[in-house]
């Protein structure tokens, strides 16, 4: 079994957050502190849900922490919306976010659908 390091949808996750971390790192400090935290839990969180899925080693374990893992990415997506409501986010870093996150939903969906399949089998 490959390790989580390995895993295509683990990297996407770790790259989208290392991209957030990187564009809130910029912010004043009212907004990291407020906005800044949330954005980047939820986005960390997707990454680490898959991390601690995978460490299980039970298919049953595993796909309720990439369903977690799913409501981040759903989470991050509110705070990004927000931020770019309230200017937080330029034209250019959301263009940048929006194909990675809109491309990890589905990897996300067939990593669980995966899961599903190896359960069964």
């Amino acid at each position: 079994m490959e390790n989580f390091q390995q895993l295509q949808v683990y990297q996407l996750a770790e790259k989208i957050s290392n991209e957030i971390w990187f564009i809130v790192k910029k912010w004043d400090y009212f907004t990291k502190d407020t906005m800044g935290k949330q954005i980047v839990r939820a986005a960390d969180s997707v990454g680490a849900n898959i991390a601690e899925g995978h460490g299980r080693h039970s298919y049953q374990d595993n796909q309720r922490f990439v369903k977690i893992a799913r409501g981040s990415l759903n989470e991050t997506r509110h705070w990004l919306r927000l931020a770019y409501a309230r200017n937080l986010l330029t034209q250019e870093e959301s263009d940048r976010l929006h194909p990675l996150l809109n491309e990890l939903s589905p990897k996300l969906n067939a990593y669980l659908n995966s899961l599903k399949q190896k359960a069964k089998g």
